[in-house]
């Protein structure tokens, strides 16, 4: 095994600023997008291939060895802090984070599955590859998308119309193999953020998973072969990150990766990073829109998820909407009007037809609170423990182990 760069680097303005900064005007600090963001792992590991299209890495502080093949295992929900917390569980990423082969990257913003999958898949900012929250407005139609769920009125491709990473991989003559759940082929965010190569569907077992890439790093010389595991995510909603529950399947994660370590031929390039990290949210750290009439006033649309609210405003309402929740919500949340958010660069560059599917107003929660509405969410939504979405450390910190086999 050979050592990539460093491990996370002295603090910068990213990670030493004051989480807590925004009430004296200061806003949080934006994802270092071309540096050492998710966006930059896979156009990395194209250089690392030798794709000519990336062969100028900008800014960016990922550099990876020269390899013929790499094996990318993206695992939902995986937070660098909690990843620390609950490290007993996990020998195999301690061992490699002791030994160097990690370091800490930022997911983007909001960080949730949506954005981070357009940036992993684009290489590009949220502004840029357009899915800019878990729920946002589609201003063609004045209705919500559910980047997730997606919607037959949109057409994934044009949605987010830039060539991903995969899609100029192959054209380098590099093949491409995505291992993940069947349901993902052909859905509306692999179309829009993955799409490129071919799609190897596999039972929802991490073995099944692991087979089905060392046949596909196997079978090829020089291949990119991307696997995503969604287990430790739904368990962290679902029982929270402190659990036994969580600990129990970041393990089974763990034994993963000492496999496709054992398995994969020697000169493979083994990534492992994730999506975002969560938070454990108390049920009495909640605000319930549907018993907080002030709150709706001047709000056409809710949007985004609890941790990050996206407000579409009614026309000329933003000012007054975003006064009323900040005397509402106090320091409990960061409420910021669009153009502060673009200015700040949390979204990266925005494109003009990005521009408008972003919130009117930006609900940022603070420490352990969370926005939900009764009135329209279903009952086990509203019970879900762990969340994310916000731009705190836990949320916003994800790991990238790199090893050469």
């Amino acid at each position: 095994m050979t050592t990539p760069p460093a491990d996370e680097p002295a603090a910068t303005d990213d990670t030493a600023a004051d989480d807590t900064a925004a009430d004296d005007g200061r806003l949080l600090p934006a994802p270092r997008y071309g540096v050492d963001s998710l966006a930059d792992v896979l156009p990395a590991a194209a250089r690392a291939l030798g794709v000519p299209h990336f062969a100028d890495p900008g800014g960016s502080a990922l550099d990876l060895p020269a390899v013929e093949r790499v094996c990318l295992l993206l695992v939902d929900g995986m937070g660098d802090e909690a990843l620390v917390g609950r490290s007993g569980h996990a020998p195999t990423l301690r061992r490699w984070r002791a030994d160097g082969l990690h370091r800490r990257i930022t997911a983007g913003f909001p960080t949730t599955t949506a954005t981070s999958m357009g940036l992993l898949g684009t290489g590009l900012p949220p502004g840029a590859h357009g899915l800019v929250g878990y729920e946002v407005l589609d201003p063609a139609r004045d209705v919500l998308l559910n980047q997730l769920a997606w919607d037959v009125a949109v057409d994934p491709r044009r949605w987010q119309p830039h060539t991903t990473v995969f899609q100029h991989v192959v054209a380098a003559g590099v093949e491409v193999v995505r291992v993940a759940p069947p349901h993902f082929n052909g859905s509306g965010l692999t179309e829009a953020a993955l799409r490129g190569g071919r799609f190897a569907g596999t039972p929802d077992r991490l073995d099944a998973r692991v087979d089905a890439a060392v046949t596909a790093v196997r079978a090829g010389r020089r291949n990119l072969t991307y696997v995503y595991w969604g287990a430790l995510d739904h368990t962290g909603h679902g029982e929270g990150v402190a659990s036994w529950q969580w600990g129990e399947e970041l393990g089974r994660v763990d034994a993963a990766v000492a496999e496709l370590s054992r398995r994969l031929p020697r000169g493979t390039l083994l990534l492992v990073t994730a999506d975002h990290g969560m938070v454990d949210v108390p049920l009495a750290g909640r605000i319930d829109l549907a018993h907080e009439p002030e709150l709706r006033a001047g709000v056409r649309h809710a949007g985004g998820e609890p941790r990050v609210l996206q407000l579409y405003c009614e026309p000329g309402a933003a000012q007054q909407v975003s006064t009323t929740w900040r005397a509402r919500l106090g320091r409990d949340a960061h409420v910021v009007l669009r153009a502060d958010a673009v200015a700040a660069g949390w979204f990266g560059p925005v494109e003009a037809r990005v521009a408008d599917r972003i919130g009117d107003v930006l609900v940022v929660a603070r420490d352990l609170m969370a926005v939900v509405d009764s009135a329209r969410m279903r009952p086990e939504a509203l019970r879900l423990i762990g969340q994310h979405g916000a731009l705190s450390d836990a949320e916003r910190h994800v790991p990238l182990f790199s090893v050469v086999l």
